[in-house]
């Protein structure tokens, strides 16, 4: 899975100074931590049904497990940038890996619902604060050709990070258990705390104001409309319950704009979103992280639950899913240069709706081989097209200066979008993942056809002509 990079600032263009002599250490060590925060977006799908299990959790419940991560980890990233900035990026960085560690170690000895979801919120936190922390080190630590190197190697760390959730999750679920999968980042996390230091300067803090009312209000806004989300699906669209929260949300956001229009120092700068590129962007990305979080959300428990597959068998059927994944992405960023965003995006979200037009006419019979990989390997090499057109549109296609607030508001409806995906299809799908029946499943995947293709209609009309000119390193997380 392709990100984008917190609003850090441009450095004005001056002599580079001399090559930190540490710097390929401080890079592998930073993008192992940032591996252990993409790795825990998609881990926790195969390991779900044993959880389910083992802590009498209800499809809400385990809705949340996966939603509160990435709920967090999108809405305070910003923040989190600004933290960096405020108090220096190691120092930062240190106290996001030490939070998301303990977090891990809490989440993996939870006995019930509320430690487990407490744990996801806390891991979220500390990867809001690691990861813009990480970019940053990145950024300052390479000048010039190697810097572009060092980016690379951090996005690859995305899309591979991503790829391995299934697999590790799968493995780790069947062998020593579902807690494991929590209790892996310990060690790892320890390990990069003793040894940052060592290998990353500390640099001086920059002056930065930072907009608390307004990362609390975005977060709880979006975590108010995953809550009418999901529960939609246990009391119905009508319920008072359901109304008010979506209502709730409504209201946040709504606060959050005024907020954002009377700060000095705005979290986000909503006039970023009358730059069509960042629109289309921001669409693009949202989208096609919804689709694909939620291909793996349903993918998970429909195996496990209507088919009988192991937790390992399930990472082993999605893992040509993420590689078809990473090949589109491949194939993306050598197509917009030569047919343009436009033509990519609406090619991307179209093969994204043709693959998924098979899976609505699911059953509980039948290879799951046969129905359902084909399916989901189409669409998951559409949606990496449109990950990759999503970044080089909203950062390529605008200003140098302004490339920065850009990659923040596409970094964030990444996370978002995934959140807001899985509370979606966990809705629809609600009484087949209750009674292990299809018929809930087949009316999900409608909803994700029906969306992808809609995103291929808006798309035509939405992305900009043209082919994306890169202005300089890329923006990637």
């Amino acid at each position: 899975m392709t990100h984008v990079a917190s609003d850090t600032p441009h450095a004005p263009d001056h002599p580079a100074p001399p090559p930190e002599p540490r710097r390929w250490a401080a890079l592998a060590l930073v993008c192992l931590a940032q591996f252990m925060l993409i790795l825990d977006v998609t881990v926790v799908n195969v390991a779900l049904p044993d959880m389910a299990a083992d802590l009498d959790l209800g499809r809400s419940t385990l809705t949340w497990a996966v939603t509160a991560y990435t709920l967090c980890f999108g809405g305070l990233m910003l923040l989190g940038g600004r933290l960096a900035d405020a108090l220096g990026a190691r120092r930062t960085l240190l106290a996001g890996l030490a939070v998301f560690t303990a977090a891990s170690l809490i989440t993996g000895l939870a006995g019930n619902a509320p430690v487990l979801l407490g744990g996801r919120i806390a891991q979220g936190i500390g990867a809001a604060l690691l990861s813009p922390s990480a970019l940053s080190v990145v950024t300052t630590t390479f000048h010039g050709a190697e810097r572009n190197r060092a980016l690379g190697v951090w996005a690859a760390i995305g899309g591979s990070g991503a790829a391995a959730g299934v697999l590790v999750g799968g493995a780790l679920t069947e062998g020593p258990g579902w807690q494991w999968v929590f209790y892996v980042n310990v060690p790892v996390g320890l390990l990069v705390m003793a040894a940052l230091p060592a290998f990353v300067a500390a640099r001086a803090p920059q002056p930065a104001r930072l907009d608390v009312p307004g990362a609390l209000l975005v977060t709880g806004g979006t975590g108010a409309l995953i809550f009418g989300l999901v529960e939609a699906g246990d009391s119905g669209w009508a319920d008072p319950v359901t109304l008010l929260a979506l209502a709730g949300a409504v209201l946040a956001y709504g606060l959050f704009a005024v907020a954002e229009r009377a700060s000095r120092a705005p979290l986000m700068d909503l006039r970023m979103f009358t730059r069509r590129p960042v629109l289309a962007g921001a669409f693009l990305m949202l989208i096609a992280t919804a689709l694909l979080i939620a291909f793996f959300f349903l993918g998970s428990v429909h195996l496990q639950h209507l088919r009988g597959f192991s937790p390992l068998e399930t990472g082993l059927f999605f893992l040509p899913v993420a590689v078809a994944t990473g090949i589109g992405a491949h194939l993306g960023s050598r197509l917009v240069g030569r047919i343009g965003s436009r033509t990519t995006a609406v090619a991307g979200m179209a093969i994204a709706a043709a693959g998924t037009v098979p899976l609505t006419r699911l059953s509980d019979t039948g290879s799951a081989y046969a129905a359902l990989l084909p399916g989901f390997a189409v669409a998951s090499l559409g949606i990496g097209a449109v990950f990759v057109t999503a970044t080089t549109t909203a950062l390529a296609m605008v200003e140098h200066r302004e490339a920065g607030l850009a990659s923040g508001v596409v970094n964030t409806f990444h996370e978002v979008g995934g959140s807001i995906g899985v509370a979606v299809v966990s809705t629809v799908a609600a009484s087949g993942i209750e009674h292990g029946t299809a018929g809930g499943f087949t009316d999900a995947f409608t909803v994700c056809a029906v969306t992808a293709g809609a995103g291929a209609v808006v798309a035509l009309g939405l992305v900009p002509r043209g082919k994306p000119q890169t202005t300089g390193g890329p923006h990637v997380h």
